[in-house]
């Protein structure tokens, strides 16, 4: 085992600079973190939308409610699109929400970052029991054509929730489409662990709700990818995706769900140091953390 190196992967994953942000406040409530260079093209470019006041940004002073907000925000993203400023852009809505969960509005997923919005991605540990008792898990490897991280690895699945999208919706489409597993198979799986995923980007602030289920295939049990958007799914020994944990070949998400996921395994046993690091990133699974 490489508990040390482990708890080194964990550490760059989970921990960042917070300076160089500015809080981002909705009706008074704090909604998003923006860095310096959004701040300055916010306060210079969108001042009919966004203003500054103690260092913290405000938005939308003017709008009402969902719809207004929704409409305002996805005339901006056009414009930051139109601009240079986005890459990425999905043509999908994702829901910022109040910190009380009420949802505060919809708008394109590639602007979440920028204004450092909390998006919800569901994700799914793959792990199967051998016939001599060793547990494995199924690992997907992207398709070397995707725009984003071409090649590297994943969970058994992990996507964006969409707005107007449930958890358990967006599991069982995600489940289908990355892996090929019957909505059947996952209609009452239980929640088995809550992260929040937080770092810096090149596009500004990655801060993600990850909502993490476990499932336990058997033998003859093969994932298969519907979408084309994972070349292939290998089933390995829990020591070889600690290997690939080390080198850094999982994506940001699906290694700290994959760290999690080993760890209430009892894998690293009770090493102080990584749970500690995970506590801090750890919610309380079934509980509504949309705004938070």
């Amino acid at each position: 085992m490489q508990l040390q190196a482990v708890t080194g992967a964990l550490e760059q994953i989970v921990c960042y600079d917070k300076t160089g942000y500015s809080p981002l406040e909705l009706a008074g409530q704090r909604i998003g973190c923006v860095n310096d260079i959004w701040r300055e093209r916010l306060l210079t470019q969108e001042a009919a939308i966004f203003r500054e006041e103690n260092g913290v940004l405000k938005a939308l002073d003017d709008e009402p409610d969902f719809a207004a907000r929704s409409a305002t925000l996805a005339a901006a993203a056009l414009r930051w699109r139109d601009a240079g400023w986005l890459n990425g852009w999905r043509d999908e809505q994702f829901t910022a929400y109040f910190t009380d969960g009420t949802p505060a509005f919809a708008m394109e997923r590639a602007a979440f970052r920028p204004l450092g919005l909390t998006s919800r991605a569901v994700h799914l540990n793959g792990l199967q029991r051998m016939a001599d008792g060793e547990i494995r898990m199924w690992v997907g490897r992207r398709s070397p054509f995707k725009d984003v991280a071409p090649n590297r690895l994943d969970n058994l699945m992990g996507g964006g929730i969409a707005a107007g999208e449930s958890i358990q919706i967006a599991l069982e489409r995600e489940g289908w489409e990355e892996a090929g597993i019957p909505p059947t198979r996952l209609e009452l799986l239980p929640q088995t662990a809550l992260l929040l995923a937080e770092r810096p980007v090149p596009r500004g602030l990655h801060r993600e709700w990850l909502y993490v289920f476990d499932l336990w295939l058997k033998e003859g049990e093969i994932p298969q990818n519907q979408d084309g958007e994972v070349a292939e799914h290998v089933l390995m020994p829990l020591a070889e995706v600690e290997q690939h944990l080390v080198n850094g070949q999982f994506m940001s998400d699906a290694a700290l769900t994959a760290i999690d996921c080993l760890a209430r395994l009892g894998y690293w046993g009770d090493d102080t140091a990584l749970h500690a690091l995970l506590a801090g990133v750890r919610g309380v699974p079934g509980t509504d953390t949309a705004g938070r």
